[in-house]
């Protein structure tokens, strides 16, 4: 019985940390000022008639602290980037000099650097739903597992462990929030 409760606590953990990751990702697409070419990730390209990453068509580089430059392989693929970056909704708009596209990122007002943090702190809640969920589930499982046999003994120690777990990566939301509010409001 240890082994099926080691097994959901395993699980448990890998799950939290794929949320962490996810959490992680979503952060790095929320601008702080600074040009990031992060903050062009999961923007796709109709490239030969398949959604492809801007990352894939052409050459992503950060100019200076506020610009972003996209260098196409291929002249062809110019309206197109700069039609998706208009559609993923940046609040940037795209420069096109018929070699390269420039996104100048204007310096944050302190109202859109409140907003900024809003969507944070929103991102924030959704991973700590679903730690919270993941909780649950565990446990779920742990008490299916007590009705099969498993000592009550081992069940309480099982979910006290998960919710250590929970506690911890929830503390690690804390502080990914945290940073990213500290950056967000640096000027």
């Amino acid at each position: 019985m240890s082994e099926e409760v080691d097994f959901i606590l395993d699980d448990t953990k890998e799950n939290m940390q794929k949320g962490i990751a996810h959490l992680e990702t979503e952060l790095t697409k929320i601008r702080a000022g600074k040009a990031n070419t992060q903050m062009l990730e999961g923007i796709y390209v109709e490239y030969y008639g398949a959604p492809t990453p801007i990352g894939q068509v052409a050459n992503v580089t950060v100019v200076d602290a506020r610009t972003i430059g996209i260098q196409p392989w291929e002249k062809n693929m110019l309206q197109p980037i700069e039609r998706a970056i208009m559609a993923a909704n940046l609040g940037i708009n795209p420069q096109n000099d018929g070699v390269l596209i420039r996104l100048f990122l204007p310096p944050l007002t302190e109202e859109r650097r409140r907003e900024l943090v809003k969507r944070v702190n929103g991102e924030g809640e959704q991973s700590k739903v679903a730690i919270r969920s993941i909780r649950r589930d565990s446990i779920e499982q742990i008490k299916k597992l007590q009705k099969d046999g498993l000592s009550e003994d081992v069940a309480k120690d099982a979910e006290k462990e998960v919710q250590e777990l929970t506690d911890r990566y929830i503390a690690l939301i804390e502080k990914h929030l945290e940073a990213k509010e500290k950056e967000i409001m640096t000027v």
